[in-house]
């Protein structure tokens, strides 16, 4: 059961990096719905999953530009 939920994880972590958005606002957006997304799946809290994956994503696109557009 613990592997299907990191299996989870990753798809849904993945999906949230690959679409990165062309603003900050939609990097938000999409790495917060990945993070609440995985989160649900996990059973964790999905505003905290929200908030790291929304920092995450932006902090991402951010910082390697040429990768998610």
């Amino acid at each position: 059961m613990r592997f299907t939920k990191i299996a989870a994880l990753t798809v849904a972590l993945g999906s949230g990096l690959a679409a990165c958005g062309d603003t900050a606002l939609e990097q938000g957006l999409l790495g917060a719905g990945a993070g609440a997304g995985a989160a649900i799946i996990t059973g964790g809290d999905a505003a905290t999953g929200a908030v790291i994956g929304g920092v995450g994503n932006v902090a991402y696109c951010q910082t390697y530009p040429s990768r998610c557009n």
